[in-house]
């Protein structure tokens, strides 16, 4: 009887530890790209930093190559902006994807906020910080930023290198997708993988793409 009982406990606990695995995407998962669907890939027609990489790309790559840094999850201040160490929060994954495309985020965030003040709700400006606050980002992406939709199920409207929203956090939208088609996203918010499929776990306040 007691051995039957260990054995019931070893299985819960051996399907238990998959599950968690496996919501945290540490058991690798196959993924697929835009050509698995027929989708054509976006192209911007600009490229900022006149690497050859189109912006869209630009975005994409940059985000991916901060997150391959490994940075670890600690919301700091750092007097010139971006972080200089080894720590990060998930507005720095979409703040190096932007320098990547050749703009520096930390610049037109402040300029919008000082010629708006009042669309940013500030009281006391701080050019260090603010860019690095998601509310911040959400009214300057709204602002000058092309708005797409909310909806995950519309998997051809979502491209890598888009930028999505949610309530206190931000993320890239990756050129990986699940079985159903639905993107992944590039983020950064103290989980183990920094690249997943994770959309559907969010509530998404807004998508968009940098013009």
């Amino acid at each position: 009887m007691m051995k039957r009982f260990l054995f019931i406990i070893g299985v819960f606990f051996f399907f238990s530890l998959l599950a968690v695995l496996w919501y945290f995407h540490l058991i690798p998962q196959k993924y697929y790209f835009n050509e698995d669907f027929g989708i054509i890939d976006y192209h911007s027609n600009s490229d900022a930093d006149q690497d050859g990489i189109d912006d869209q790309m630009d975005l994409l790559l940059g985000a991916r190559h901060y997150v391959e840094t490994k940075p670890k999850y600690q919301s700091k201040y750092y007097k010139n902006g971006y972080p200089d160490d080894e720590y990060g929060v998930c507005t720095d994954v979409v703040g190096f994807a932007f320098l990547a495309a050749g703009y520096d985020l930390q610049k037109l965030v402040s300029e919008d906020i000082h010629k708006y003040p009042h669309l940013y709700s500030i009281s006391t400006i701080d050019d260090a910080i603010d860019f690095r606050r998601v509310r911040n980002l959400f009214v300057f992406l709204k602002r000058h930023a092309t708005m797409l939709t909310t909806n995950i199920f519309e998997i051809e409207e979502w491209q890598g290198g888009d930028i999505v929203v949610f309530p206190n956090h931000i993320a890239i939208i990756s050129d990986r997708r699940n079985r159903k088609g639905i993107s992944y996203i590039i983020h950064h918010g103290g989980q183990p993988v920094y690249e997943e499929d994770s959309l559907a776990r969010y509530e998404i306040l807004g998508h968009f793409r940098w013009k």
